[in-house]
């Protein structure tokens, strides 16, 4: 939704009107710096960057975000290549919104590449709308220069961008900007929140098409189809069992564990849409990475010498321990993890089943919500990669 202001009003046309060759530009504030290049073991890589417009008409886009963000990670769990599982990394901006800085073009950074999902969760609920020029060349842009994108050409790398104004505003033309992220392998997803005509007149069907991605439509304001389970509440219990097993190391523990808490918390406010159950679901997966604080899955991808750790960098039932017992409790916690991502995962069959049986009865109207959108796209442009996923 636009909102023009008197005092910025002319300088803003006569901005832009000029023609854009300049680099993107980084937001001063430092927690949206973009973070170094991720090191990571495996071939087996996707990227997902998901820029989303959060002016004052977008409420009903970002509420789809914020519950169906599991959903769309767990596109992947059951994916395989050559026979190895792949693992998933997101990026989140946010553009269209009064406020950001209008030399940034109302473009903020949320998250850079990461595998954190605890914390793009978080932010996820935290984002707010606010009238603004939404200007989706430059978003563009901004995530091709400010990410770390893979270079290997068999990573599976896209954009989506949602929003509902003409992809034709601001001063940077998207179209040698969707042409430039074709070269770098990466595909551009445009999902226009609205009627397919007035997303084809926006151009929106265009930047897909020239970086060979998919147009998609949705309805921003369709409620999330979700079906009830018996096995929902099982699998809720178990999902904050798994908390358990987590043991925080180092300067950043309390805080991701409190991360991992509030996004458990966040995701059961939203039981309507199914988001706790997915998001167990993406917990009992090899998706939900913490290596960063959380011993069991730092040394499961070598990332740490726990005997190298200081006392007080360890959890407090552990500091007592000589070095003989503090292996043998990781490794029963360890053991405790899986057998309870083991029970979500069986739960979670028994679940589909039920889920499939009850859809046959429901009948469709042939739109779509944000995370089908997703999925469709991802399984499809996947698949062209050598990806092979469950039916």
């Amino acid at each position: 939704m636009k909102k023009h202001y008197l005092i910025s009003t002319a300088a803003l046309a006569v901005f832009c009107l000029q023609p854009c060759v300049a680099k993107p530009v980084i937001d001063p504030d430092p927690a949206v710096i973009p973070a170094p290049d991720i090191t990571v073991d495996g071939e087996n890589r996707i990227q997902i960057a998901l820029l989303l417009d959060t002016s004052n008409s977008m409420d009903g886009l970002i509420d789809q975000a914020k519950t169906q963000l599991w959903k769309v990670v767990n596109t992947f769990i059951e994916a395989e290549r050559d026979g190895k599982a792949p693992f998933v990394e997101v990026a989140l901006y946010e553009y269209g919104n009064n406020n950001n800085a209008v030399g940034n073009d109302w473009i903020r950074m949320v998250s850079p590449m990461s595998r954190d999902l605890d914390d793009i969760s978080r932010k996820l609920f935290a984002l707010k709308t606010n009238g603004g020029e939404e200007y989706c060349g430059a978003v563009i842009q901004r995530a091709l220069g400010d990410l770390s994108w893979d270079k290997n050409k068999s990573t599976y790398k896209t954009i989506f961008i949602a929003g509902n104004e003409p992809f034709t505003q601001g001063r940077v033309d998207f179209r040698p900007v969707s042409k430039d992220a074709l070269e770098k392998g990466i595909t551009i997803n445009s999902i226009h929140c609205g009627g397919r005509q007035a997303g084809i007149s926006g151009s929106w069907h265009e930047a897909a098409a020239l970086a060979g991605g998919d147009f998609l439509v949705i309805d921003q304001d369709k409620a999330i189809a979700h079906i009830d389970a018996p096995q929902d509440k099982k699998i809720a219990e178990l999902s904050s069992k798994l908390n358990e097993t987590y043991l925080g190391y180092g300067r950043l523990r309390e805080e991701a564990q409190e991360n991992q808490l509030e996004a458990d918390k966040d995701a059961l406010a939203n039981k309507k849409s199914g988001a706790s159950v997915q998001r167990a679901i993406t917990k009992a997966s090899q998706n939900y990475s913490n290596a960063s604080w959380d011993l069991v899955d730092a040394i499961n991808e070598k990332k740490i010498d726990p005997a190298k750790l200081k006392t007080e960098e360890l959890p407090d039932e552990m500091k007592e321990m000589n070095q003989e017992e503090r292996k043998n409790y990781i490794a029963e916690t360890a053991k405790k993890r899986v057998q309870i991502q083991s029970e979500i995962k069986a739960l979670n069959a028994e679940r589909e089943d039920h889920i499939a049986a009850a859809m046959k009865d429901l009948a469709e109207d042939g739109s779509k919500t944000l995370d089908q959108a997703m999925i469709s796209a991802t399984r499809s442009q996947a698949a062209k990669l050598g990806y092979k996923f469950e039916d």
